[in-house]
């Protein structure tokens, strides 16, 4: 399962409010695509299966669902969020990625 930084925890817990809709959890998820085979996909969603893997951070704000699939890439990954002059938003470190792109956004 993908672990958030308190950083990343902030930032979803600042977007799911301006969202304004409780019910909704951070989907994150692998799917076939990329320059490099896999590509990474979050989203908010309001839909859950019965087989997804949850986990709650912050003060219990922030429920982040995985797909089964998805978290056999996604165990002892984390994500983060980084505000700075070059720019801004959240990036995955994925001890399971043997190779990424350029663009950071796939992995094989």
């Amino acid at each position: 399962m993908i672990v958030l930084t308190e950083t990343a925890t902030s930032k979803v817990e600042e977007l799911l409010a301006a969202e304004d809709q409780p019910e909704l959890s951070l989907r994150v998820a692998v799917r076939p695509g990329g320059c490099s085979g896999l590509s990474y996909e979050m989203f908010f969603d309001s839909e859950r299966a019965d087989d997804d893997i949850e986990a709650i951070y912050g003060e219990g704000a922030v429920r982040v669902v995985v797909d089964p699939a998805s978290a056999e890439y996604l165990d002892g990954a984390s994500l983060d969020y980084k505000d700075g002059l070059q720019g801004a938003g959240f990036t995955i470190n994925n001890p399971n990625a043997q190779r990424t792109c350029g663009c950071g956004q796939s992995f094989s």
